[in-house]
C-alpha cells in the first residue's frame, strides 16, 4: 500500500509533538516497523510564542515562521499538514494560503465530531489557553455548528497551569487545576468538554468529567490516520 505522508508543524511545545506521535503509534497494530505511519516532522521550538503575541502583545507574529515550516514540509513531500497546537490554529488561514496541500485542522474536526454528538445550542466547556479564547480560535466553527463555548472563570490559573506543565511536566498541581476547571464547567452547564491545549492533553487520561470529553490531539491522530491510509480515488 502506498501511504501518503503528513507533515507535522511541531515544537509547540516539543512534548505535545511527542505526545501526538505516541498516540498515533498506539492506533497501529504493527508486527514490523513498516506497519507504522510515516511522518515528516519539523520540530521547531523557536516558533515565536503564541501567548506573547496574542495575550501579552509583546511577541513577534508566529505566522511567517509557521508558513515557512509548512512550505518546507510541502517541498519535502508532505501531502497534508497537521499542527498539534490549538492556539496556533489562529494562524491557520495564513498557513493554508501559503501551500497547495490541506491542513488537517483539528479545531474544525473537533467541532464536527462534537456536532455529531451534541444537541443544537449545547454549551461546550473548553479547557485551553486563554489565548485560544482571546483569538476566537473555536468561535466560528462552534457558531456554525450551533454550539456555544463555556470557559473557566480564572483564565490566569489556566495559563499558570500550562506554563507549569511546559516547565515541570504533568504535576499534581496542574492536574488539580484541570480537575477544578472540569468541575466548574460541568457545574455551569457544559454538556461536553474539549481538551483544547496540548499541554492539558498530557493530563487528559486522568480526567473524570461525567460528560463526553473530546481531546483535540486524539481528533488529530484520527485525521492523520485517515489521510495516510486513504487511497486516492
Amino acid at each position: 500500500m502506498t501511504r501518503k505522508v503528513v507533515g507535522i508543524l511541531g515544537g509547540m511545545g516539543p512534548e505535545a509533538t511527542i505526545l501526538l506521535q505516541q498516540r498515533l503509534l498506539s492506533t497501529i497494530r504493527a508486527t514490523d516497523d513498516a506497519d507504522h505511519l510515516p511522518l515528516l516532522i519539523d520540530m521547531n521550538p523557536q516558533v515565536p510564542s503564541r501567548i506573547a503575541h496574542l495575550i501579552d502583545g509583546t511577541g513577534s507574529d508566529p505566522a511567517p515562521v509557521l508558513v515557512e515550516m509548512a512550505q518546507r514540509l510541502q517541498t519535502a513531500g508532505a501531502t497534508a499538514l497537521a499542527m498539534p497546537c490549538n492556539t496556533a490554529h489562529h494562524y491557520a488561514p495564513q498557513i493554508s494560503a501559503a501551500v497547495a496541500i490541506p491542513l488537517l485542522n483539528m479545531v474544525e474536526i473537533a467541532v464536527e465530531r462534537a456536532a455529531g454528538i451534541a444537541a443544537g445550542g449545547d454549551r461546550i466547556g473548553i479547557l485551553a489557553s486563554p489565548a485560544v479564547r482571546l483569538a476566537g480560535v473555536f468561535d466560528g466553527a462552534l457558531e456554525r455548528a450551533d454550539l456555544a463555548p463555556l470557559w473557566p472563570e480564572n483564565a490566569d490559573r489556566m495559563l499558570g497551569a500550562i506554563r507549569s506543565i511546559k516547565s515541570d511536566g504533568a504535576t499534581a498541581q496542574a492536574q488539580q487545576v484541570l480537575a477544578d476547571a472540569v468541575h466548574e464547567l460541568v457545574g455551569a452547564g457544559a454538556r461536553m468538554l474539549f481538551v483544547a491545549c496540548s499541554e492539558f492533553s498530557l493530563l487528559a487520561p486522568a480526567l473524570s468529567a461525567g460528560v463526553p470529553v473530546i481531546d483535540t490531539i486524539d481528533v488529530l491522530v484520527d485525521a492523520i490516520h485517515h489521510h495516510t491510509l486513504t487511497q486516492p480515488g
